[in-house]
């Protein structure tokens, strides 16, 4: 009797193929026409290459990343996309084979080979620019992120890697994949873990140049899995979950890092707050264990309480269902909710807690000129009702109003599978803009740039336009204006 192989869903394609790279491309229109006060380029970084020869990757989060630019103006567009040319990306593309370990990869060969070797630096989680000291904008970084090692630097135009670039004073230094660039000063914060028997969370607050201000170290409680923090007004915020990692397994390639972490939820969930000058704990406080990958945002209440918003697990299954997703197919459930979260700076205790939004979602953006204050809108991803359960990924984008509390959904239609969704201002008004996401069509295996009015996504993308090549689903990217 022969036995079938179950049926991969649509989206699989995308993740299980290595993406082909294309060079700077006109886009072809295929609806509507691109908005006139739309000038700049949309940057995408993500996993897209997650095998070696007859090798496969562990995780989802240790694919090759690529970086997707798409330049649009006057009316047109044109994309082009590549690979960050890492030296771990160099030496297993002339191997044929994968060499390294990551997050859920052991690497090859014994023991006395790896040990003491860091993983390999992947670049596949975000991008951020920094800005260069002329106006006219030609000194400018575009930096591919990785929250483990250092930034790579690569041209704003055609994406070509110059190396690894660390921000100033920042040499050697861990540096995450989700900095915090305040709106008014340009000043950038950020953050990153060293480990050793315990771990050391770096905290990094430089310029709008990437010239370094101020750093300070604090010793962590074992060795936690920390992904993102929060900006809200004159504080830096962490929400530390009840993840901790053997580091004897890691150390001995009996396990990878993700199979060496494990969910605790006896130690609660801590809380840190840091003030945003002088990087010095103001308080510090335990909470209910949750766990979380991304936040919305952080802001001041009237009565000087902090605000943050969050996609909130109950627990940490959601790693499974990233490492599966890296399969093409996937079989947990980790359901993510929209939360607001309140907490007194003083103590760090929470104080209120609510779900905003309580379908499955993830990925929660904001204009970019609201970080650290009161913004009317988030943008999510979010599962259709029983798309979870079916083990599809997101099929819509959405915008939550927090002044009315509603929730605006934009469906791709079945297949489609969009990602991250941002703002991009419009020229003309800042609070009048645009929301930019990648599509990828399963049905046609193809994938689009969608573009949609920020106050109507009910209606559906005004501008629709063809990519050259198939984007994997990708994580974390930006918009930067002309």
């Amino acid at each position: 009797m022969v036995v079938s192989s179950p049926r991969l869903p649509l989206w699989a394609t995308a993740v299980t193929r290595p993406a082909g790279e294309f060079p700077l491309t006109p886009l072809t229109l295929l609806e509507g026409s691109i908005p006139e006060d739309l000038h700049g380029t949309l940057y995408r970084n993500g996993p897209a290459r997650l095998e070696r020869g007859s090798q496969r990757m562990g995780h989802w989060f240790d694919g090759d990343g690529a970086i997707l630019a798409v330049h649009i103006g006057e009316g047109q567009a044109t994309a082009t996309y590549r690979y960050v040319q890492t030296a771990g990306y160099q030496a297993e593309a002339k191997a044929d084979r994968l060499i390294f370990g990551n997050y859920g990869t052991i690497p090859s060969g014994p023991i006395w080979t790896s040990f003491g070797k860091p993983p390999k630096n992947v670049a596949n989680t975000s991008v951020m620019v920094v800005e260069g000291e002329t106006e006219a904008g030609n000194s400018d970084r575009l930096l591919a992120l990785w929250e483990a090692g250092e930034p790579h630097a690569l041209t704003l135009d055609t994406l070509i890697t110059q190396g690894i670039s660390p921000l100033e004073g920042l040499k050697s230094k861990p540096y995450s994949a989700h900095p915090k660039r305040d709106p008014q000063t340009g000043e950038i914060y950020n953050f990153g873990v060293s480990f050793g028997k315990e771990a050391t969370l770096n905290l990094y607050r430089s310029d709008r140049h990437g010239r370094l201000l101020c750093q300070n170290t604090f010793l962590l409680q074992g060795i936690p899995l920390i992904h993102d923090f929060v900006l809200a007004g004159p504080y830096l915020v962490f929400a530390i979950p009840p993840v901790r990692i053997q580091i004897l397994p890691l150390l001995l390639n009996l396990k990878s890092a993700s199979d060496a972490m494990y969910w605790k939820p006896e130690q609660g969930t801590e809380i840190l707050i840091f003030d945003r000058e002088t990087l010095q704990l103001i308080s510090r406080a335990e909470a209910e264990p949750w766990y979380q990958w991304h936040f919305g945002n952080g802001l001041i209440d009237a009565d000087g309480s902090i605000g943050l918003t969050m996609v909130r697990y109950s627990d940490f299954k959601t790693n499974a269902y990233l490492q599966e997703v890296a399969q093409g197919q996937v079989q947990t459930r980790a359901q993510g909710s929209f939360w607001q979260i309140r907490i007194n700076p003083q103590s760090g205790q929470v104080i209120g807690a609510e779900p905003l939004v309580e379908a499955d979602c993830e990925f929660p953006t904001i204009p970019l000129h609201y970080v650290g204050e009161a913004t009317p809108y988030t943008y999510l991803c979010v599962h259709r009702p029983g798309d979870m359960e079916r083990g599809e990924l997101f099929g819509t984008i959405a915008r939550y109003h927090h002044p009315s509390e509603t929730l605006t959904i934009a469906d791709a239609g079945l297949g489609r599978y969009p990602s991250e969704p941002l703002f991009a201002p419009g020229s003309d008004d800042p609070e009048c803009g645009w929301v930019l996401t990648v599509v990828y069509d399963g049905n046609l295996d193809r994938s689009e740039v969608w573009v949609y009015e920020s106050d109507r996504l009910q209606e559906g993308p005004c501008c629709r336009l063809a990519l050259p090549g198939v984007i994997p689903h990708s994580f974390h990217g930006t918009w930067k204006s002309r």
